[in-house]
């Protein structure tokens, strides 16, 4: 199977491979030359014009740069090495000299980096035992250039201004990178929701759902949150039934205000999932191709790979299940309360149910506790932070030894720390890219709810019996030609066909409209880092593309109402 998928693999990247490597044969060329001659032979870099503000300069070398901080970093970085281009290309056909071009292009870069609007709001909670206490949220949105707003709403003792305004920008770019038509915003409240009731989880939920919905935060032409750390679907049925009733009583598209919900309350299939699955395409599609394994020294493909987990929540949970499906080994996970590790593998299906159980990983039969300085630090090939900002930074990602990297959670790695990786030749596939399967099925359940059908129902019956009509079209024509001495000639569909005989499920629609998004991707960051010779370093890459979509778009629309 891993042979056949490589196969398939191979023919899907043929179009790609000969458009790449005549770069890649010119470029090696070029490195082989003395500095002299190959500074002669070669295209100097795309350096623009653009500079990097005075305020950011110690984020590259800070040990604990503020999160917003490194978000807005990684996009001056990337306005460096594409604003020529945004001039010199994306604004050609506008009749204008090349200087109001320069300005009207860095007006709108400008425009692009901060937040549109960020909310506050604090309010009272009795809770079971009669005690009062204040509630503090935060929403912030940050781009309007595609509506409505989209990103989760997470429960954490960390919220603050800051983290929702670099979680904001974040999901920008990443809807840009993956071609999902919606702004950035994220939200958070401010608590450990291991210490409230379920009755008063409910009580925040609902009050900070209705506090968001009368500041006009909420709503399916507005701004759709959805499920992150410490909330789940049921959060997201509680502030769906809240707004259907109040704010949106009379909204046909109330479902639509929110996504990640149960599949009973207009939720999708797949959603719980599609971060983890997005996770594992975007491993896959650099880990099958194999001029990126020749730059790292791996061999292309799943085999004999073995990965370590920092996080075993739904993202790091469904990642580690989709790897070990694949082909490669988990051989440690670390979670805040303790880790373990297995040089042999650990079973993800039988930590799941441990988990579940116990409520912790700690004590897992199928593995030993971890004794040593920090799970990250150990050899492996590929590491996957799936739990919060900024746990490799310059004070120990010198000690990472894995040589791929997979940010499943948001800005796990400082520009410091970033920095460190790919002088050591790492492979750092960053986290706007690969953890976008989440948002991306989310745009999937919120056309769902916005079309009131779900995937597939309309076509099922009759894409079922069309397979059965071209069946018995092929056996009636081989009757025809070979007649029928000796009886019928039966025409048995492969296991394949067979499962697909019935036409596609929501399901199956979702997970192939993933699958697709993710691998197309890819290829466009591929490219990208091929034609600004920006080698392992897909970030830039990514945030390149990202730009430029949005740029288009201000670029079109106009400014007037910006």
């Amino acid at each position: 199977d891993q042979a056949y998928n490589c196969l398939i693999h191979f023919y899907k990247r043929c179009k790609v491979m000969f458009r790449i490597l005549p770069k890649l044969r010119s470029a090696t060329f070029a490195n082989c030359l003395p500095s002299s001659v190959a500074a002669v032979h070669t295209s100097p870099a795309v350096t623009g014009s653009w500079q990097i503000p005075d305020r950011l300069q110690h984020v590259p070398t800070a040990q604990d740069p503020g999160f917003f901080e490194m978000v807005e970093f990684f996009f001056h970085k990337a306005c460096v090495l594409v604003e020529d281009t945004l001039i010199d290309e994306h604004m050609k056909n506008q009749r204008i000299p090349r200087e109001l071009k320069e300005k009207k292009c860095r007006g709108i870069l400008r425009l692009i980096e901060p937040c549109a609007h960020v909310l506050e709001v604090t309010f009272p909670l009795q809770r079971d035992n009669g005690e009062c206490e204040m509630i503090t949220g935060y929403r912030a949105q940050h781009s309007h250039h595609r509506s409505p707003c989209k990103g989760g709403i997470r429960y954490s003792m960390d919220v603050n201004q800051d983290e929702v305004k670099a979680l904001a920008a974040l999901m920008t770019y990443k809807c840009a990178c993956v071609d999902v038509p919606f702004g950035g915003g994220k939200a958070g409240v401010k608590i450990n929701p291991k210490l409230y009731s379920d009755n008063e989880l409910e009580q925040i939920t609902r009050r900070f759902a209705m506090e968001l919905a009368k500041k006009g935060f909420l709503g399916p032409a507005i701004d759709v949150p959805a499920p992150d750390m410490g909330t789940s679907e049921r959060e997201m049925a509680w502030i769906a039934d809240t707004y259907a009733n109040t704010a949106g009583y009379n909204d046909l598209n109330a479902a639509a205000c929110i996504t990640g919900k149960p599949i009973n309350q207009g939720g999708i299939h797949g959603r719980s999932s599609a971060t983890g699955r997005g996770v594992f395409h975007g491993l896959e599609n650099f880990i099958n191709e194999a001029q990126y394994m020749s730059m790292i020294g791996h061999t292309p493909g799943w085999g004999g790979k073995t990965f370590i987990v920092q996080g075993f929540g739904n993202v790091g949970m469904h990642t580690c299940r989709y790897l070990t499906r694949a082909g490669a080994t988990c051989i440690g996970v670390a979670e805040l309360d303790g880790s373990i590790f297995n040089k042999n593998g650990i079973d993800p299906k039988d930590l799941e149910d441990y988990k579940n159980e116990h409520r912790t990983i700690v004590g897992f039969p199928g593995a030993e506790p971890y004794e040593g300085e920090d799970l990250m630090f150990e050899q492996v090939d590929i590491l996957i932070p799936a739990a919060t900002e900024k746990v490799i930074h310059a004070g120990n990602a010198s000690k990472i030894k894995a040589i791929i990297i997979a940010e499943a959670a948001n800005g796990p790695i400082t520009p410091a720390g970033d920095k460190i990786l790919q002088s050591k030749g790492c492979l750092v596939i960053p986290d706007m890219y690969i953890n976008a399967g989440g948002v991306t099925v989310s745009y999937f359940e919120w056309l769902k709810n916005l079309n009131h059908v779900s995937y597939g129902r309309l076509t099922f019956k009759y894409e079922r019996e069309s397979n059965y009509h071209l069946l018995q079209s092929v056996q009636d024509s081989l009757e025809r030609r070979f007649g029928r001495v000796g009886g019928k000639i039966h025409v048995t569909p492969s296991e394949e066909f067979n499962k697909r005989m019935s036409g596609a499920s929501e399901k199956d629609i979702v997970h192939s409209g993933l699958d697709y998004s993710m691998e197309r991707t890819a290829l466009k960051i591929m490219n990208t880092a091929m034609d600004l010779d920006l080698g392992l370093d897909l970030r830039s890459a990514a945030y390149v593309n990202s730009i430029t979509k949005i740029f288009d778009t201000y670029r079109d629309s106009g400014l007037a109402f910006s």
